[in-house]
């Protein structure tokens, strides 16, 4: 665990895999800006360090996130600085959501229970989702008469599409494990006492993968968000071109033509 982080951010690892785990579990790993920070710093740390090629993002206990600390809130609308709060809370989160969106290599969000507000744009923001059986993914700012954040508006209905989006934010609909799985939320869903094995697992996987071709996919899936086919052709054969100049693309030719599994080497940074 790197010492200069809070107590309500934990860090291992496992060979190339670090697990970052909110760990506030007595409010359900909800969030404050200093835990947003704390969270955003340990998230620049992995990106930036070469020996790790995946990440798996989690929480502490029975739940992932339950979005915003509400109990925070109360106190920062009795003292009249509810909006103050706010725009830091959001820009903390802000912050937290292009690291996980631009970082150079895969994220597993392994979801042990409810995903919720701010919780759930950090799950959407992971590249790979695994949840509990248990596990509810909801909105949750309808509740509190709030607006989404954390880019929630933009993912959710690039996920679902706006209509289905709709109906979830409007009625601050409680979305199951499995009817996530169904609409393409989460990817797995497994039993609740195979779900951390499991996030190793995957992670190991991704780990030992093209990371380079990774990072190139990860931003090429995030900018066909707002851009025109030609733009998205003209970056794909950039990137394309990159990558087959990298080791890793020589490496994938010459496994297949021995009939072996690649070993993709790591990346130099």
């Amino acid at each position: 665990m790197d010492a200069s982080l809070p107590p309500t951010i934990q860090v291992d690892r496992r060979q190339a895999v670090a697990r970052v785990r909110l760990s506030r579990p007595a409010k359900l790993n909800a969030l404050d800006p200093d835990a947003v920070r704390a969270l955003r710093s340990a998230l620049q740390t992995a990106a930036h360090d070469p020996s790790i090629r995946a990440v798996i993002l989690t929480g502490e206990g029975k739940a992932f996130s339950a979005g915003g600390d509400v109990a925070s809130m109360k106190a920062h609308l009795d003292s009249g600085s509810l909006a103050r709060l706010f725009y830091e809370l959001t820009g903390e989160l802000e912050f937290a959501i292009r690291e996980l969106l631009g970082m150079k290599k895969p994220v597993v969000a392994a979801l042990p229970g409810v995903a919720a507000g701010g919780g759930l744009s950090l799950a959407l923001a992971c590249d790979w989702r695994i949840a509990s059986s248990t596990a509810m993914l909801v909105p949750a700012f309808g509740a509190l008469g709030a607006v989404p954040d954390g880019g929630l508006t933009f993912l959710l209905p690039h996920y679902v599409g706006i209509g289905l989006a709709q109906e979830l934010f409007f009625t601050n609909s409680r979305v199951s494990a499995d009817r996530a799985f169904s609409l393409g939320l989460v990817h797995e869903v497994i039993a609740p006492e195979r779900l951390e094995e499991r996030a190793w697992e995957r992670a190991a996987e991704l780990a030992a993968g093209p990371t380079r071709a990774y990072a190139a996919l990860k931003h090429l899936m995030v900018t066909s968000y707002g851009s025109s086919l030609e733009a998205q052709l003209a970056l794909e054969r950039r990137y394309a071109t990159e990558v087959a100049a990298g080791p890793e693309v020589a490496e994938g030719i010459e496994a297949f033509g021995e009939k072996r599994k690649p070993e993709f080497p790591p990346p130099e940074e």
